[in-house]
């Protein structure tokens, strides 16, 4: 286990999975489909699109020129559900514009989320947590890190963050930091990756003897900050702070062969990361 913090580990204790939906046979251009041990990690993808070259911070002309030629590079907004035969685990809610449609066609009602995690409380995260000014999640548990929600709600820094949690204040989950340097059960861990906001969490979910990790928004321009991860966007809190916790955790599952999973991938949202030089490159599933 590498030498950093996470965030206090959320055992969830699992069997195989039943569920019919694999990988290699996808039907929908927003769903995609990967297993890890007796998981199903699925895409629900709101928007595939492309990004340009004005939000990044600390890229070269001859960064840009090498990675990025026509200026422009693909980009998403995604969420991610985690099914298990006990539990629907929901990460992020993207702008919340065609998320229920996405978790229909997985055939998931949102009455059958359990758990809704928040890596951060940006708008394109937290903008489906709420229908009707109410829970779009009705039985969901919210879990969140104790830092983000301090930075968001306790200081009051944006209504529609303090709305949408106190929609859910009464089943609420705070994640706060610790020391681990191992993983000994099946369950989710959760990573500092400070930097994008001062509470940004990545997720690991462990299942057996695979592995995938759940980045949220690590990165936002795979084509030049997986080359590049010194290079960091305006939307960053802290961009130094940011690019540390990209270097750190691009490290880490380059070493251990651990596919990611992100909020800005484009299609299909998740892949394999592999050392290259001082940078690294990233190959999506197939």
């Amino acid at each position: 286990m590498p030498n950093f913090r996470i965030m206090r580990t959320l055992i969830i204790v699992l069997t195989m999975s039943c569920w019919s939906l694999t990988a290699g046979a996808q039907v929908n251009p927003n769903v995609y489909s990967h297993r890890v041990g007796a998981y199903e990690i699925v895409l629900l993808a709101e928007n595939q699109g492309t990004g340009n070259t004005g939000i990044l911070v600390g890229a070269t002309p001859e960064m840009l020129q090498k990675a990025i030629p026509n200026g422009t590079y693909p980009n998403a907004v995604n969420a991610f559900l985690v099914k298990t035969p006990t539990q629907n685990i929901l990460f992020d809610t993207g702008f919340g514009r065609n998320l229920e449609a996405n978790l229909a066609a997985v055939n998931v009602k949102p009455e059958q989320i359990d758990l809704l995690v928040i890596t951060h409380m940006h708008g394109d995260h937290i903008g489906g947590m709420l229908k009707d000014g109410k829970k779009a999640f009705p039985n969901a548990q919210l879990v969140l890190s104790d830092i983000e929600k301090e930075y968001w709600i306790d200081n009051q820094k944006n209504e529609g963050a303090i709305r949408a949690y106190e929609a859910y204040k009464g089943d609420v989950k705070l994640i706060e930091p610790e020391l681990a340097d191992k993983k000994t059960a099946d369950g989710l861990f959760f990573f500092e990756a400070y930097g994008h906001t001062p509470g940004h969490i990545a997720c690991l979910i462990k299942s057996g003897a695979d592995e995938l990790l759940i980045w949220g928004d690590l990165a936002h321009a795979m084509a030049i900050q997986m080359p590049f991860p010194e290079v960091s966007v305006r939307y960053d809190s802290d961009p130094a702070e940011a690019a540390e916790s990209r270097k750190q955790l691009l490290k880490y599952v380059a070493a251990h062969q651990i596919p990611i999973a992100g909020m800005h991938v484009a299609y299909p949202g998740m892949g394999k990361i592999t050392a290259a030089g001082t940078g690294y490159v990233f190959t999506p599933m197939r």
